[in-house]
């Protein structure tokens, strides 16, 4: 294959990913707004949309290990189709994250549970920002960029901490609001765990740049720079 037919296509997945990143980007937020307007049916549409991020995951996926298996890339190319192989599996699992908020709101109903909005709304905002920005550096190859964004899951870790200990507190006062204060608690999970996957994505970011894979952990950043 040409090298300039090799280039085209691999720039294609990029913008694929891109796509499929959106996607997710969207559902996360639209899950955030669902909530706090406690939207039935905004829920299960999100819900439904999962299935065509799960189509365009698979898309992806199968477009990759073709190329892979036909063209049989060497070095870098091999390592950026591997890690786009990485980062679309990341990106499914955080579009699992906004189904999963959704079945939250479909399981709260009307319940008069409060709900932290302002927190909630927060970490989902930090969460998308380091997704969006991660991708960026993901298809430019920045290692500089992808080495910066991990330290802001500190902050979205202190809202989880703080936002936790909000729900805890209204668990005691309210016992009777157990399970929807637990339903709860699992939708700060998800936006911990999205903000945790962009980590990984920009660890995958490193490789392709530099051919180094290794756990980008934010206590050890001072020791990466």
């Amino acid at each position: 294959m040409p090298r300039e037919t090799l280039d085209r296509q691999i720039r294609q997945l990029q913008d694929e990913v891109l796509l499929l990143g959106s996607m997710v980007e969207q559902a996360l937020l639209r899950s955030v707004e669902a909530l706090r307007q406690r939207d039935v049916a905004a829920a299960q549409k999100i819900i439904r949309d999962d299935l065509a991020i799960n189509e365009k995951r698979y898309a992806l996926e199968n477009a990759i290990l073709i190329l892979i298996a036909t063209q049989q890339p060497m070095a870098h190319d091999l390592r950026l189709l591997a890690a786009i192989l990485e980062v679309n599996i990341e990106l499914e699992r955080m579009g699992d994250y906004a189904k999963g908020n959704a079945k939250v709101v479909m399981q709260l109903g009307d319940s008069d549970i409060q709900v932290p909005m302002r927190e909630i709304s927060r970490m989902a905002e930090l969460a998308v920002g380091m997704l969006h920005r991660s991708l960026s550096a993901f298809v430019a190859e920045d290692a500089t960029l992808a080495h910066a964004i991990p330290e802001e899951d500190e902050l979205v870790d202190a809202l989880y901490n703080q936002t936790y200990r909000m729900l805890v507190e209204q668990m005691i006062a309210r016992p009777e609001m157990i399970d929807h204060v637990n339903l709860l608690i699992w939708v700060i999970h998800n936006f911990e765990r999205a903000a945790d996957r962009v980590t990984n994505i920009c660890e995958r970011t490193v490789f392709i740049a530099t051919g180094e894979l290794f756990e980008m952990d934010t206590d050890d950043l001072e020791d990466i720079e």
